[in-house]
């Protein structure tokens, strides 16, 4: 690429975010690139009990649906495995009663959608070329320029970055949807604010004795809450509507012991914790556990480079947003981008003071869900007596509110 030669709009990090970023942007008539260090692996449709299926998922939302389905790939996904959900239920062990979110209460066929990590990237992966996407993989930067009109990226190929063969990317905007730990996030000189939760979320594939119902199930408990998600797939007897996906809350020691136990036990554990609500766990795929933390930036912009995703945020997952709320960067970023090109004035279209508008509603948006997350999280991960006697009835009396659980729901929907 010549060094001259300017484009709209650099995205580094090709996960969910940063490849949905990508395209949408491009299917604007954009000139777009994004970097990306290692090509992921093809999805295929590998039962939950498999070695090799990944074992992430997102409850998605329906505001994030219909941006996939304007980018011409939703469809694809749910062509291929993706699990609505009609209800999500939520209780606290020490009892106390239930909130309830109901399809039918709201008018509608479902609540959302439980989908594989791995399915997601691929789909959008797979239209990158046909919307002009310049795909610079494997690369990583490793040096960022900036002055008044665009910022620079140096680029090298991964593993080189002393000696390697360097390129350069230069664009009026460039996007950071690397992740938490993101190395174009620092070179921007962004801080981020952190919280250790002390705690991990464990991870695998169960099948239930009893059907999931195409429900969210999740209790409280003082370690942490543990969720059920319906997953889509047949599992080992062709008992479709029986497997499910946990995410597991546990402080890190807790985490690390049922790691390390066999099957049989942490069946009983699992069954216990979740007071048999879908009758027993009969089996249990492989397991595995992430470290969980809050982490916000400072900043969402600074000069020319915006940040998205885990890059700008990292949430608890007890809520399921992670994923949403970055997906709602992009398409918050998106529009003010149009906005900018609608204008009769013209002008740059990532001029800072343009992008300072979308960052600061971002930041708001974005630390308001954090705090609220981790305000949850302490309520209800802790056995003190004050906490455990009001959370249950709290949650029954918020259950009762029908106006409170709507707008509780079309707020997590993007609605």
């Amino acid at each position: 690429m010549s060094r001259r030669e300017l484009l709209d709009v650099v995205v580094v990090g090709a996960g969910v975010v940063g490849a949905a970023a990508a395209l949408a942007f491009a299917r604007d008539g954009l000139q777009v690139a994004l970097v990306e260090a290692r090509e992921p692996p093809r999805w295929h449709a590998a039962p939950p009990d498999s070695a090799d299926i990944d074992l992430r998922v997102y409850a998605f939302a329906p505001d994030n649906a219909a941006l996939l389905d304007d980018l011409g790939v939703w469809r694809g996904v749910c062509e291929a495995r993706a699990q609505p959900y009609r209800a999500m239920r939520v209780w606290d062990a020490a009892g106390g009663g239930e909130l309830v979110f109901d399809a039918d209460a709201f008018a509608r066929r479902e609540l959302g959608w439980i989908v594989e990590h791995a399915l997601l990237v691929d789909r959008l992966w797979a239209a990158l070329p046909g919307a002009g996407v310049q795909l610079h993989c494997p690369a990583q930067v490793v040096g960022l320029e900036q002055d008044q009109d665009a910022a620079t990226l140096l680029l090298s190929d991964t593993g080189n970055t002393d000696d390697g063969p360097q390129r350069r990317l230069r664009a009026r905007l460039v996007v950071a949807a690397d992740g938490a730990g993101s190395k174009l996030r620092a070179l921007a000189g962004i801080d981020t604010a952190a919280h250790d939760y002390h705690q991990r979320g464990l991870v695998a594939f169960v099948q239930s004795a009893q059907p999931h119902q195409a429900t969210c199930w999740q209790r409280f408990l003082p370690t942490g809450p543990l969720a059920f998600l319906p997953f889509a797939d047949a599992v080992p007897g062709d008992a479709r509507g029986h497997c499910s996906s946990i995410v597991w809350t546990l402080p890190e020691v807790e985490a690390t012991r049922l790691l390390a136990s066999d099957e049989a036990a942490f069946r009983g554990e699992l069954e216990s914790a979740f007071a048999g609500t879908l009758g027993a766990v009969q089996w249990v795929s492989r397991r595995a556990a992430f470290p969980l933390q809050r982490l916000l930036a400072r900043r969402h912009v600074a000069g020319r480079v915006a940040v998205v995703g885990d890059a700008a945020h990292v949430v608890h997952p007890l809520a399921g947003q992670g994923v949403n709320l970055g997906l709602r960067d992009v398409a918050a970023l998106r529009a003010a981008l149009r906005s900018a090109r609608a204008d009769e004035r013209g002008g740059d279209i990532a001029a800072p003071q343009r992008l300072a508008r979308w960052a600061r509603s971002r930041r708001s948006e974005n630390a308001l869900a954090a705090h609220a997350f981790d305000g949850l999280n302490r309520l209800f991960s802790n056995d003190a007596l004050a906490a455990t006697v009001l959370r249950g009835p709290l949650l029954g009396l918020a259950g009762k509110l029908s106006p409170l659980t709507h707008a509780l729901w079309r707020r997590a929907a993007g609605l």
